[in-house]
């Protein structure tokens, strides 16, 4: 086994880019569907099938099918807080230190909600827990329907930023609805003030990730198409932009089609600001321990590959300096015990 899988117990792990819907495991589901009364008659391996996306998932669309039954899960008040406080709690037990968890408010409204309520709901449940965590809240692509959602977003992203919420992102179907299409509703994020991430570069290409940074985004969701177009990654090293990178949904989702084609090696070598996520935790059955773990026996990661991935999610996290400086000593602190 190589020296650098040690390394990756120990508890120093942090994901920049992780869904509270799809990280959604059976016996939260179970939990939920309580809350909401809902009843579940799967049995755990059927109930983890629907939870999971199989190995022949084809393209981001498919992926994207699994949600159905999380929305269900998440219809509540008592249902997003629990999801929070459970996720967060689980993230303790497998040795992270911080986790910026993103959720869009204007999807949990099927029994009333508001996204003010849903918002609300979430931050209760990041008070519950004391695991240190950021909330992410994602605006939607799609037409002319999710518009005026999507600036009532931003605006209460910008009320609530500082009582938990960290900064804001846009998901959905990237290909069917292009990034370019949202412009004014990151002109008014800047206007406020509001840090952002956007998804880009993952089922669109780096004509994607181009109208991304030109809104001012500093942190891109996947952007692995970037690697396609060398001025656009020329522009990605020199202004020190990150990806958040998320291999096994990466494949999943047909960005890559191997592991070994992930670019890793490519990335570092040119000094990209790349950091290592899980995505889904739930859809994709992983967590970054386990994404580590992949890319350390493909591309042979010494302890110094780790950490400087490690050292970049604690460097871009959309949190205080302080809690920044915290995280960077204690990743640093657990290599130098290795």
């Amino acid at each position: 086994m190589h020296d650098a899988l040690a390394t990756v117990d120990q508890r120093c792990l942090i994901d920049l880019h992780l869904h509270l819907d799809g990280s959604i495991s059976v016996p939260m589901a179970r939990r939920l569907a309580e809350l909401g009364g809902m009843e579940l008659n799967d049995t755990d391996a059927e109930l983890g099938d629907r939870l999971s996306v199989t190995a022949d998932c084809r393209d981001l669309n498919e992926y994207l099918q699994k949600f159905d039954l999380t929305a269900q899960l998440l219809e509540t008040r008592a249902q997003l807080s629990e999801c929070m406080y459970l996720l967060q709690e689980d993230l303790a037990r497998r040795g992270y230190l911080y986790a910026e968890i993103r959720f869009a408010p204007q999807r949990h409204g099927a029994r009333g909600l508001s996204q003010r309520d849903a918002i609300e709901a979430v931050l209760e449940g990041l008070s519950r827990s004391s695991f240190e965590a950021g909330v992410i809240l994602c605006c939607m692509r799609g037409g002319e329907e999710v518009h005026e959602a999507n600036l009532e977003t931003v605006r209460l992203a910008s009320e609530y930023l500082g009582q938990g919420v960290v900064a804001l992102d846009l998901a959905g179907a990237e290909a069917l609805f292009p990034t370019e299409n949202f412009r004014d509703v990151f002109e008014l994020a800047r206007k406020l003030n509001v840090p952002f991430t956007i998804h880009a570069g993952e089922a669109d290409g780096p004509g994607s990730v181009r109208a991304a940074l030109s809104f001012g985004a500093t942190r891109i969701g996947h952007g692995l198409r970037a690697v396609e177009d060398d001025e656009l990654m020329e522009y990605i090293v020199k202004n020190g932009i990150t990806l958040e990178t998320c291999p096994t949904s990466e494949l999943q989702t047909s960005i890559i089609d191997d592991y070994a084609k992930f670019p890793l090696r490519r990335l570092l070598d040119d000094d990209v600001k790349i950091t290592v996520n899980a995505d889904n935790m739930g859809v994709s059955a992983t967590d970054v321990r386990r994404e580590l773990l992949l890319l350390t026996n493909i591309f042979q990661l010494s302890d110094a590959d780790i950490q400087e991935l490690l050292l970049n999610s604690a460097h871009a996290a959309f949190a205080s300096e302080a809690l920044k400086d915290d995280l960077v000593r204690r990743i640093n602190a657990e290599f130098s015990a290795a």
